[in-house]
């Protein structure tokens, strides 16, 4: 995508090499043109960039140069932008939900038991299996921030095995009191490192899909684990 984007500030052509230089250096920039004369940067980007990033590019917020968007909606963009980077997470969550609800429209009646049971089932076949797609890369990336597999690397080998299991064991009602307690003890040692590498804003990839998928850690991570945390203790409070 490209933007254009004013930037105050400039005043001779050493200051057009010092913001195009600037802007170059962010990673996801593929080139950049800047002109002192109309005072702007247009930027041809892999995807969007905020401009709290471009500005931080710049030297801050208390730089001399000054970037603002031109042409295009900022928020809009910034949706879009999240959007397609999570795109992958939210259609797995969407069909899952979808498949899981016309279950149980075939019952007589909806039981919000079956329904987390069926949803868990789905969550972890489908996130082991983009697991085992690449095994070693997962393993690799897990071991980046779990507590647990960087200490011990082949706890990422484990993990997925554990997530196809619990999967299997939710799909047929197996020992379930037994199933939500492993779930609710694996994914409250998964959380941790979660949070500390997304309240540290380390910029990692979140294993979550694997390295299938090239996704930020984030809070989406948080409320993913999340969810499995809540959806066990309730259906052990429940039982």
């Amino acid at each position: 995508m490209t933007h254009t984007y004013n930037v105050s500030g400039m005043t001779c052509s050493g200051c057009e090499a010092k913001v195009k230089s600037g802007l170059l250096k962010l990673p996801d920039v593929l080139s950049a043109e800047v002109s002192k004369d109309t005072g702007t940067a247009t930027i041809t980007m892999e995807k969007h960039i905020s401009l709290p990033a471009l500005q931080e590019a710049l030297g801050g917020p208390g730089s001399k140069y000054q970037v603002t968007a031109a042409k295009h909606n900022e928020t809009l963009e910034q949706t879009k932008s999240w959007l397609e980077t999570y795109k992958p997470i939210l259609l797995i969550f969407s069909y899952i939900t979808i498949a899981t609800i016309l279950i149980q429209l075939g019952n007589q009646r909806f039981s919000g038991m079956q329904w987390m049971q069926h949803f868990m089932a789905g969550f972890f076949l489908v996130f082991s299996f983009f697991k085992m797609l690449n095994l070693q890369g997962f393993a690799e990336s897990y071991a980046m921030y779990d507590v647990v597999a960087m200490k011990f690397r082949q706890w990422g080998y484990v993990y997925a095995v554990i997530e196809l299991a619990l999967g299997l064991a939710y799909l047929a009602n197996f020992e379930p009191y037994l199933t939500n307690i492993a779930t609710l003890a694996v994914m409250s040692i998964s959380i941790i490192g979660v949070l500390r590498s997304v309240f540290n804003k380390q910029k990692i990839q979140c294993a979550c899909l694997g390295a299938v998928f090239n996704l930020p850690m984030s809070t989406v991570t948080i409320i993913e684990d999340l969810l499995m945390i809540l959806m066990s203790a309730t259906m052990l409070i429940l039982m």
